[in-house]
């Protein structure tokens, strides 16, 4: 039984890796790929001092394929990888039965969404 949920949580810790690398890698290449249609160009898409800051803005510029949005899209990947692993982590707890730790991660994650949609609403 110990054998069974020591293996488990090497798997949860290994899938945990790989959703970090693929979250840095995938929001690195939209960032790389909004900079150089920005380079190209030579404007970010929108007029000076204006630019998306919500979601549907942000998704709205990719779509017409403005080089600030996309550039923003990578940057809205790379915060939600940590975010993507707070909840593997609070999935591998509970597989655990560490109730202690999953209500923890549990706070941290209600903490990172509260200032996400305190940051949306600002």
């Amino acid at each position: 039984m110990n054998q069974k949920i020591e293996t488990e949580t090497k798997d949860i810790e290994l899938i945990i890796g790989k959703i970090l690398r693929i979250g840095v890698i995938v929001a690195a290449t939209v960032i790389v790929i909004g900079l150089a249609m920005f380079l190209i160009e030579g404007t970010g898409g929108y007029p000076a001092g204006a630019h998306p800051s919500r979601p549907a803005a942000i998704l709205q510029g990719v779509v017409a394929l403005k080089p600030y949005a996309v550039l923003m899209l990578g940057l809205f990947l790379l915060i939600l990888t940590p975010v993507l692993r707070v909840v593997v982590s609070i999935y591998a707890f509970i597989k655990e039965k560490d109730r202690l730790y999953t209500w923890i991660t549990t706070a941290v994650l209600v903490i990172l969404i509260g200032a996400m949609i305190i940051g949306y609403l600002g």
